[in-house]
Order: C-alpha cells, then sequence, then structure tokens
C-alpha cells in the first residue's frame, strides 16, 4: 500500500514539473517575439494646383463687365457689391412737342337733295306767291310736300317731290309732275308740267 501512494506521489511530481516546464518555454517565446509596429492611418493629400504655366496663377477668380467697343454709346453699369451687375436704365429720348392741329371744319352740303329740305316761297307767272315746303320724310319712293295758299290749282295740289339728276320734281296725287325746277344758288328756276307757265322759289 505505502508504495502504491509513492508511485502516484511521483506521477504528480511528473506532470507538475512537465507542465512548468511548458509554461515557461510559451513565455519565453512570447517575450522573445519582436513587437509588431501599430498600424499608420493614411492622410488625404491636399488639391494638386493646375500649372497654368508662366506668369499665371490659380488664384480666386474675379468677374467684370466688359468695355464697350469704341464708337458705341452703352449704358453705364452700377456695381452692386450686395448682388449681381446691374445696368442702369437709358434715359428715354425727348418727345418732340408737335403743334395743335386744327380739326377740318364741318363739310357742309352745298348740293343734293339735302340742300332743297325746306320751305320756299313759290311764284307764278301772274305774280302770285304761296308757300311750298319739301320735307325730309320718305313717302313711299318720294318724300312728303305741302302747300299753303296757293292761288295755282297745280301747286295747291302738290303733296310730294323728289329730286333727281339735278332737278326738283313736284307731285300731286296719283304720281302726276306739277313741276319741274332747277336749284341754281339759294333759289330755283322752273315751270309748271301741264300748262309750261314759268315758276321760281326761294327761300
Amino acid at each position: 500500500m505505502p508504495r502504491q501512494i509513492l508511485c502516484t506521489v511521483a506521477a504528480l511530481a511528473l506532470a507538475a514539473s512537465a507542465g512548468a516546464c511548458s509554461s515557461s518555454r510559451f513565455d519565453t517565446a512570447a517575450l522573445s517575439a519582436p513587437a509588431r509596429p501599430a498600424p499608420r492611418v493614411a492622410r488625404p493629400l491636399p488639391p494638386e494646383e493646375p500649372d497654368l504655366g508662366p506668369g499665371l496663377s490659380s488664384g480666386p477668380v474675379t468677374s467684370a463687365p466688359l468695355a464697350p467697343p469704341p464708337g458705341a454709346a452703352g449704358a453705364p453699369v452700377v456695381a452692386n457689391p450686395s448682388g449681381p451687375i446691374m445696368a442702369e436704365p437709358s434715359a428715354p429720348p425727348p418727345v418732340q412737342q408737335q403743334a395743335a392741329i386744327a380739326p377740318p371744319p364741318p363739310v357742309v352740303s352745298t348740293g343734293g337733295r339735302s340742300a332743297v329740305v325746306g320751305g320756299w316761297t313759290a311764284k307764278d307767272a301772274t305774280g302770285a306767291s304761296c308757300k311750298v315746303n319739301l320735307a325730309s320724310t320718305p313717302a313711299l319712293d318720294l318724300y312728303k310736300a305741302s302747300s299753303s295758299g296757293c292761288a295755282n290749282k297745280d301747286l295747291a295740289k302738290v303733296t310730294a317731290w323728289d329730286y333727281r339728276d339735278g332737278e326738283v320734281y313736284l307731285y300731286q296725287p296719283g304720281g302726276t309732275v306739277a313741276a319741274r325746277l332747277r336749284p341754281a344758288g339759294g333759289a330755283m328756276d322752273g315751270a309748271l308740267s301741264k300748262s309750261g307757265a314759268p315758276l321760281a322759289m326761294v327761300r
């Protein structure tokens, strides 16, 4: 029994010595191994300036308005430090005053149908006179007319009139022509259609 205990103690001692040798070997290898350097961090390189040639620099670029060509009148440029370059508007050209032109006088009709409209005094060959009015009111294809105080029966029956080819026609009811007259200035001269006796009309 004691012999068996001795054998066990010897085996444990041998195992302990073998473990110590192995630990010392690993520690020696760790101490003898060279230390690894820390990794380096790459730094960004500064931007390369372009080579613009001799005498040229790559500094900040500034802009300035170009001068107008010789002989050209340009608008002055106002520098605005806090904003874009603005061109000052040029003054408008002076306005030439035109003399006031008077409007033309109204056109006054000196002939035609409108020139004979109104009241007339008719005188026949006997010297008798009466009133004849030529109105502008249409009556079918003619214009209305009237007479008053006429001793001549033909003039007393005048109810219409018309202006054709530069002559004034006086009509009785039914379309019978009582007289024909031609205007001349401020009067009209003509004749009675039935008797042919002269007839004049004045204002």
